[in-house]
């Protein structure tokens, strides 16, 4: 038993690292893209990554005093979906050419977003409580709706901004 709790325990904490360095990387994007519908994007991102570490962190408390999960408060709805909605305005393109952070941001982002679905993913098809199974899924979700609104909006952008740059193939 404590052997399993061990691994909960890794795991959860390993979870929370990956969402405050979200956290932490959404809040310094929020504050330096000057494009405001950018801005207000990655803001509720980092919002959304810190409300998901306080809910892993009171499930790694929960393991660690009673040695199992504690579903009766349940991670929060969320309250936009990035998805289907443009990250930028349509002002970022006519600065294409130097829109350097918001590329990489996005980038950057994309890459986070992976590594948190393929994570979640990983723990939801280890885990043995069918309640586990749920709370890993439904972090899964979250993370491919932030997933799925960067790369659209970087794949919009990307080949203009590589043409604008002359990062073009030879």
């Amino acid at each position: 038993m404590a052997n399993k709790s061990e691994e909960v325990l890794k795991g959860l904490k390993t979870a929370m690292e990956a969402e405050l360095t979200g956290h932490i990387f959404y809040k310094s994007a929020s504050e330096t893209i000057s494009d405001p519908m950018g801005r207000k994007a990655f803001a509720t991102m980092a919002a959304e990554e810190m409300e998901h570490f306080n809910y892993l962190r009171r499930q790694y408390e929960s393991v660690l005093e009673k040695g199992a999960y504690d579903f009766s408060k349940k991670l929060l709805k969320k309250a936009v979906t990035h998805a289907n909605s443009p990250i930028f305005s349509d002002d970022l393109r006519s600065r294409i050419k130097n829109a350097h952070f918001e590329v990489n941001a996005l980038t950057i982002g994309t890459k986070l977003e992976l590594d948190a679905i393929r994570f979640y993913s990983d723990c939801a098809k280890n885990a043995e409580d069918e309640a586990a199974k749920t709370f890993y899924n439904g972090l899964v979700e979250w993370e491919r709706d932030h997933y799925q609104a960067l790369n659209s909006q970087l794949e919009a952008l990307k080949e203009e901004y590589f043409l604008a740059n002359n990062f073009v193939p030879m």
